[in-house]
């Protein structure tokens, strides 16, 4: 064989292990394993005490394997430091405890708690203030949100991924097509809808004829969210299953306590273990831009809406501190007793939200009930989440 053939032929071979490299990778990219085969048998048939989801909502296993990849990497972000997994983390309720509002890149906060993704499926409208309808949609507006992923625009993030041979080959296996917003969008929506979890002592209490399944505690508790506290008025309960939600928007007095604001100091994160107190007054002449924040009214523009805001599911709500919007309560506590007060009373409030007269030992009776709602398979959904 002659040099130049020799070279030829080295060329060639290099060229097919190079070729064979890029496959391989793009091949291990959307590789299903054992928990995304678990997550579409669990989209299927829902835990107890969850409705079924239509057929159109149930994505492939290589689907929801690229999700959960887009999900947690950071190179989403304009910088390569933030992705969705580091505000909506699997150990914290896939919402973040450690904040009130979390911070996103370059430490910019945002001026909304960030919401449990656990049984986001079911959801109707999304964000706080309902902007969004559709997950596939809702997953795509943090990329491109100035204080959370700050990418410029969609384009730009798309042509960096296509640009990647691990993800040019997974959306092409997973979607028969290359990367673009709307395969973009399914894929992280597709993780997202298997992050179901029930079959709580609740549902086994009551969808499952378990009579053994909730304390006595509970009980009474229950008792008191369907009847003198009115919880079930906008937190729904039905025959067959439970979403604890209806869906709607209504004004807790929260968004007003918030904006008449208060003398006390702020609490401000330099870095996810470092929280420090700082002065109202020093916290708003250095802030980055107006945390006013009219929800709902954001949205439509109807002076009726202001202060409105979504009704959060109650599922898995003892692990998803701090609560409300704006994450201004930092126990389960402390909301039973905020509404026990009649909330603030502030022009606009639901006028369901009334002074309780809740006893000590009924208060803690609804915390009880709420702790009661806590899903048997949130381990497992960590467990996959970490792959």
């Amino acid at each position: 064989m002659t040099p130049r053939r020799w070279l030829v032929t080295i060329g060639w071979l290099a060229g097919l292990a190079i070729a064979a490299l890029v496959l391989l990778s793009a091949h291990i990219q959307v590789m299903p394993d054992a928990g995304e085969a678990t997550a579409v048998r669990r989209i299927a048939h829902p835990p107890l005490g969850l409705p079924p989801l239509s057929p159109e909502a149930q994505p492939t296993a290589q689907m929801i394997s690229l999700g959960r990849k887009l999900f947690f990497d950071r190179s989403l972000s304009i910088n390569g430091t933030m992705s969705c997994g580091m505000c909506h983390v699997p150990e914290q309720g896939f919402t973040s405890n450690e904040l009130a509002t979390p911070l996103g890149v370059e430490g910019r906060s945002l001026k909304r708690n960030a919401p449990t993704l656990l049984n986001v499926a079911y959801a109707t409208a999304l964000f706080h203030d309902g902007r969004e309808l559709h997950l596939e949609t809702q997953a795509l507006m943090p990329l491109i949100d100035r204080a959370e992923m700050a990418n410029p625009s969609l384009g730009l993030l798309i042509a960096r991924l296509r640009r990647d041979p691990g993800y040019a080959g997974a959306f092409a296996a997973a979607f028969g097509e290359p990367v673009n917003a709307r395969s973009l969008g399914q894929a992280l929506a597709a993780y997202q809808r298997t992050l179901l979890s029930a079959n709580a002592p609740f549902d086994r209490w009551r969808y499952g004829n378990d009579s053994e399944a909730l304390s006595a505690e509970a009980i009474r508790g229950f008792a008191l969210f369907a009847g003198k506290a009115g919880c079930a008025s906008c937190h729904l309960v039905g025959e067959r299953y439970a979403l604890f939600t209806d869906y709607g928007f209504h004004s807790t007095g929260t968004g007003e306590l918030r904006k008449r604001g208060g003398d006390g100091p702020v609490s401000i994160a330099l870095a996810p273990d470092l929280i420090v107190k700082l002065a109202r007054h020093v916290d708003r002449s250095v802030a980055e831009s107006d945390t006013t924040d009219d929800g709902r009214l954001e949205v439509t523009s109807r002076p009726e809406d202001l202060h409105r805001f979504k009704t959060p599911s109650l599922r898995n709500v003892a692990l998803t501190a701090p609560y409300m919007h704006d994450g201004s309560l930092a126990s389960l506590d402390q909301v039973v007793r905020h509404y026990d007060r009649g909330g603030t009373g502030a022009p606009g409030q639901d006028p369901r939200i009334r002074p309780l007269n809740l006893s000590e030992r009924e208060m803690r009776d609804l915390v009880t009930f709420l702790h009661s709602l806590t899903g048997d398979n949130v381990n497992e959904l960590v467990r996959e989440a970490r792959g």
